[in-house]
């Protein structure tokens, strides 16, 4: 068979497949006004990681598992677009990791709001400026987002669904390795690549700055300068990468969170987020764990934060395997509301692969 053959078979492939998007997307217009008219959400993460499996599962090759994914996330990203504009905050500018998170969950065709902190992605979404915000919440390395965690108890806001970001830090600039004299970069991600840059870098000066992103810009205009970026960075201030996957560990992910003001229906596979603060007296954590063990859920995180209200008085923030509104859940949740001074359900939502 030759090869003018083989593209014709191509081209009629490709027609097919252009009608059965767009026979797809018209059935996503009828979904879109059932939604509207019930008043459900249009995002549905339950729904999309559903998609999302069966695609995968129904993959018998050569195409890999993860093109499928990469090709649905741009067909559904369409989709929420017929159904309803959407607009999703995000902690920015362009190019940072929060963006490629949002990228990664709701595709290019959507529009996105990039803001200076955290705070004001709770905020957009909470004065409907966004749909959705997608904020950082713990790092594999360097744990804990603190802010992010205030922010969930002083809002109304609800976790819908999670994010996993493979963190990839390269040295880029527009000088030499050897003419660097100063690099810029967020200082969670000089704490990711602690020892590298003592090893490789010794003497360079770190400047701290408020994203990576606001470091390539710099980096870009200033003489002998380099930062440490994703590398898509480079292609949008136009500077080399010098030196690729530049962070002290292989398996260095961020774990982020889809913020809105509805919640999720159960999967079947879900996770819920909360926090309690306990009595002062002897024991009270213990006691408060009791409920999940007597139910048999199992805890996956418990993590403290000072309650900032008064001295020594904590937050308890735990995620626990099941959705809030499966049976055991639901009674666990009842028994530790009796027993805590203070007690909010962050959110249940899917567990991604």
């Amino acid at each position: 068979m030759n090869l003018q053959h083989l593209r014709q078979k191509i081209d009629v492939l490709d027609a097919k497949i252009v009608g059965f998007l767009n026979e797809r997307a018209a059935i996503t217009l009828a979904i879109g006004k059932e939604k509207i008219k019930h008043n459900h959400s249009i995002y549905a993460p339950h729904r999309e990681l559903e998609v999302l499996r069966r695609v995968k599962a129904l993959n018998r090759g050569p195409m890999k598992p993860e093109a499928f994914e990469a090709i649905y996330r741009e067909v559904m990203s369409a989709s929420l677009a017929l159904e309803k504009p959407l607009r999703i905050a995000y902690m920015g500018p362009e190019a940072t990791f929060s963006h490629l998170a949002a990228l990664k969950r709701f595709g290019s065709s959507v529009d996105y709001a990039p803001c200076e902190n955290v705070a004001d992605v709770f905020n957009a979404v909470a004065q409907a400026d966004a749909d959705y915000g997608v904020v950082p919440i713990e790092n594999s390395i360097e744990g804990i987002v603190t802010h992010t965690m205030d922010m969930l108890v002083e809002t109304d806001l609800k976790i819908c669904s999670q994010i996993m970001q493979d963190i990839a830090h390269n040295l880029m600039a527009k000088c030499a390795l050897g003419q660097i004299r100063q690099i810029y970069s967020h200082p969670q991600v000089f704490g990711q690549c602690r020892q590298w840059l003592l090893k490789n870098m010794p003497g360079v000066e770190l400047i701290p700055t408020v994203s990576t992103t606001k470091a390539a810009q710099i980096a870009a205009g200033k003489k002998n300068t380099a930062c440490i970026c994703a590398a898509i960075a480079a292609q949008l201030y136009g500077l080399t990468v010098l030196k690729k996957d530049i962070q002290d560990s292989a398996h260095n992910v961020t774990r982020f969170l889809v913020i809105a003001n509805t919640d999720t229906p159960a999967t079947g596979r879900d996770r819920t987020s909360l926090v309690f603060s306990i009595k002062d007296k002897v024991g009270a954590l213990h006691a408060m764990l009791t409920p999940f063990m007597k139910n048999k859920i199992n805890l996956t995180k418990i993590e403290s934060r000072p309650s900032k209200k008064k001295a020594w008085d904590y937050y308890f923030f735990v995620d626990c395997e099941g959705h809030q509104k499966d049976p055991r859940v639901a009674r666990a949740l009842t028994q530790l509301e009796g027993m805590c001074k203070f007690l909010k359900i962050l959110g249940s939502y899917p567990v991604v692969d």
